[in-house]
């Protein structure tokens, strides 16, 4: 196993490539966390790259996709740009019409995170961490977050988020990676079996904002419990895929009644993504809003080219009862752990 380390340019930005014994890389920077490639083989044993990432370093100042980044405060979106806790009001920056999305414009995906890297017997790894003081944006609170990236030869990747706070604040952390199972951008993410271990998610108004209400999967394209193809959704007329952009945007609260949480296979390659999390749902993205001829590593970008599974809280939360909270307390550590398990399906 082994890390390598470049700088990219005199804003301090670092690249780690994180290589296994078993060939499968993984590429990241300390600027926003931001996972830039994932190299793995398909059945026939050519090493393509399997998630989106800007052909030019340059192009992640904006991201306006968040492509690979760490998400937070809070990842999703905050309804009308504000909540309370108690008799305190917050009020955020709104980035996405009167809405805040992804931690807003100063989120975790535009910060130079202090960085450590780590070897040991079983793994390989980065440790990424940031002080989030609440005179930076409006959230309450001055947080501590750390972020763990850690791959081994059992070609596992995990992301291990810690954080602590000193005053009582809203947070839930994700990372929001595209994966493209076809290799190198060969082909949209249609062809991707899902299943997810899943019978309810939470409905969307027309802005992508939780109305409050919990739907049942059942006979619905929403229902990947025995595995579906992305397809069957994107060209659904369903209005919740509709409101979506004929596609997904939905947090799907988990049921942890199986292993995997989610697993994703493309049969052409062969490969296959298991998930794991102790987080209570995931968003289950299918790049509806990619526009054309973003200059990606493999080529010009376009809707559906990748896929997105966003292991999280929900910060309909925050003002809806019901739903797992995202509410952080002095005496608490935030701990959340996502792991993502890269195989084949010509394997045993």
């Amino acid at each position: 196993m082994e890390v390598r380390t470049n700088t990219l340019n005199k804003k301090g930005w670092k690249q780690f490539t994180l290589v296994n014994n078993n060939g499968i890389s993984i590429k990241l920077l300390n600027y926003g966390g931001i996972i830039t490639g994932i190299y793995t083989p398909d059945k026939h044993g050519n090493i393509e790259n399997i998630v989106l990432g800007y052909h030019d370093y340059e192009e992640y100042s904006d991201n306006p996709n968040y492509f690979g980044a760490i998400i937070g405060r809070v990842a999703g979106r905050i309804q009308n740009s504000s909540f309370a806790l108690g008799e305190n009001k917050f009020t955020l920056d709104s980035n996405e019409g009167k809405h805040h999305l992804h931690g807003g414009k100063n989120g975790f995906h535009h910060v130079i995170w202090d960085d450590e890297v780590f070897e040991t017997d079983s793994s390989i790894g980065v440790k990424l961490k940031h002080k989030s003081l609440k005179s930076a944006n409006s959230y309450p609170g001055n947080l501590t977050i750390n972020v763990t990236y850690t791959h081994d030869n059992d070609n596992e990747f995990t992301i291990d988020y810690n954080a602590i706070t000193d005053e009582k604040t809203a947070i839930t952390l994700t990372n929001h990676t595209y994966f493209n199972l076809n290799g190198d951008l060969k082909d949209t993410i249609h062809n991707h079996n899902v299943m997810m271990d899943s019978s309810r998610f939470i409905e969307l108004d027309n802005e992508l904002i939780p109305t409050g209400e919990c739907l049942n999967v059942k006979n619905s394209s929403f229902d990947f419990r025995n595995g579906k193809f992305l397809a069957s959704g994107i060209n659904n007329p369903e209005i919740q895929n509709k409101f979506a952009k004929n596609g997904y945007d939905h947090f799907f609260i988990l049921d942890k009644r199986k292993k995997n949480d989610a697993i994703i296979k493309e049969y052409t390659s062969g490969r296959i993504l298991s998930i794991q999390t102790n987080q209570p749902g995931i968003v289950l993205y299918t790049g509806n809003n990619i526009e054309d001829n973003i200059n990606l590593h493999e080529g010009n970008s376009k809707k559906y080219l990748g896929v997105t599974f966003e292991a999280q809280s929900s910060p309909a939360s925050l003002h809806h009862k019901g739903f797992p909270s995202i509410i952080l307390n002095p005496d608490e550590t935030y701990k959340q752990q996502t792991k993502f398990k890269f195989e084949l399906e010509t394997s045993t």
